[in-house]
């Protein structure tokens, strides 16, 4: 079969000028998009964190060590021999290598290039480029990829250049367009109060954001923080820690093969998996010595701080729904921990009753100060005090899932 190819050539799309030029745009209107409100309200500093991630490069850099030959395929090659044309049989190979960096860096072209260049294609983190020979030939083969992996690639260094120039342009452009928005906001607020026109007190306060980015990065919110001098895990990110725990276990009611057959540790990995590459600076690990005891599942930030502790237990009846809140409360959580979790995994035919005996039961407790949040789906919302203080609040969110094992 004859070869061809649509994929562009390495670094030889736009150039590095007219995308910074309308990334530059972007940034002004991403800023210019917030109202009022928000821009005299959220955490400077913060949002010009955020914007920061959202808007900065990568460096690209290859790792050939990870080098991958994909199995030849059989070609025709065109030959062309003193004006005469004739076709030979040839192997074309698929050459890839992992990547890190901004995908996008592969289709510009850099402020200073090398003229040179290589159809490439870029999947998730991997960049390939096609090598053809027309004979069975290994030395051949070395020589045309080392060739075509150095014309692919010669302007890494150069388009990384440009990457370091715009991310320390944007240190200087962020606060700039900032501070040209938020001017133009509280002017018009000193021109409101002049002619008596009333502002909205509430937008004179500076609130914070969370400390913690999911992999999404998250647009700050200008709303009031819990403060304290350990990291903690705020509100928003404990609400989304909790979704992501309980639309995990739903869709594990609806496969009961990722949960026959298994004990607690193994359903608690499965949990584990999913939460550990949720968010930035944080690790998730499960079977955990915290305090007095292996906690399941502890979600710590980068410098070793607890910012998120869970149990799971198999549901036994009330006397052990008990112990396990003793459990939890006795032995793993700390003056520092505050969100925590309970998961329930029911056998019983009769989920209903289970979750009514959660909510009364729970009520009783030695620990319970009361409900955050009524809940009838297996999910129950509460605060609990710790057992040596009980100014110390602690938010416990008890799950229940229906793992049938009939």
């Amino acid at each position: 079969m004859y070869f061809r190819s649509n994929n562009p050539r390495s670094f030889g799309g736009k150039s590095f000028f007219e995308y910074k030029h309308e990334q530059t745009e972007k940034l002004k209107k991403e800023i210019e998009g917030q109202n009022k409100d928000y821009i005299l309200s959220v955490d400077e500093n913060e949002y010009q964190k955020f914007l920061f991630q959202k808007f900065k490069l990568d460096p690209l850099a290859i790792v050939e060590i990870h080098e991958s030959v994909a199995p030849p395929r059989k070609i025709k090659i065109k030959k062309n021999e003193r004006g005469e044309e004739y076709e030979v049989d040839g192997y074309e190979f698929k050459i890839s290598y992992q990547f890190s960096g901004s995908a996008v860096l592969f289709q510009l072209t850099p402020t200073q290039k090398i003229i040179t260049g290589y159809e490439i294609q870029v999947e998730s983190n991997l960049v390939s480029f096609i090598v053809r020979i027309d004979r069975q030939d290994p030395e051949l083969f070395t020589i045309q990829k080392n060739q075509a992996c150095k014309s692919a690639f010669a302007n890494v260094d150069n388009i990384n250049k440009d990457v370091a120039n715009w991310n320390n342009e944007l240190n200087l452009l962020i606060p700039r367009f900032f501070s040209e928005v938020k001017n133009r906001y509280l002017s018009e607020n000193a021109f409101f109060e002049a002619i008596n026109v009333k502002v909205d007190q509430s937008t004179n306060s500076v609130f914070t954001v969370p400390t913690i980015q999911k992999k999404n990065i998250p647009q700050p919110k200008a709303e009031k923080k819990e403060f304290t001098a350990e990291p903690s895990m705020n509100t928003e990110m404990y609400n989304d820690t909790l979704k992501v725990i309980y639309d995990f276990g739903r869709s594990m009611e609806r496969k009961p093969s990722l949960y026959k057959g298994k004990n607690e540790e193994d359903i608690r990995d499965l949990f584990v998996a999913i939460m550990e590459t949720r968010y930035d600076s944080t690790t998730v690990t499960g079977e955990t010595f915290n305090k007095g005891g292996k906690t399941d599942i502890l979600l710590k930030y980068k410098d070793g701080s607890n910012l998120f502790v869970a149990e799971c237990k198999w549901w036994k009846g009330e006397k052990e729904f008990a112990e396990a809140i003793n459990q939890l409360f006795d032995n793993y959580l700390t003056w520092r921990d505050s969100k925590t979790a309970l998961l329930f995994f029911v056998k019983n035919k009769e989920i209903v009753s289970v979750c009514e005996k959660i909510k009364s039961e729970a009520t009783k407790h030695l620990y319970f100060l009361n409900i955050t949040k009524d809940s009838d789906d297996g999910r129950f919302s509460f605060k609990f005090h710790l057992p040596e203080d009980k100014n110390k609040v602690v938010y416990l969110e008890i799950m229940a899932f229906h793992f049938n094992l009939s």
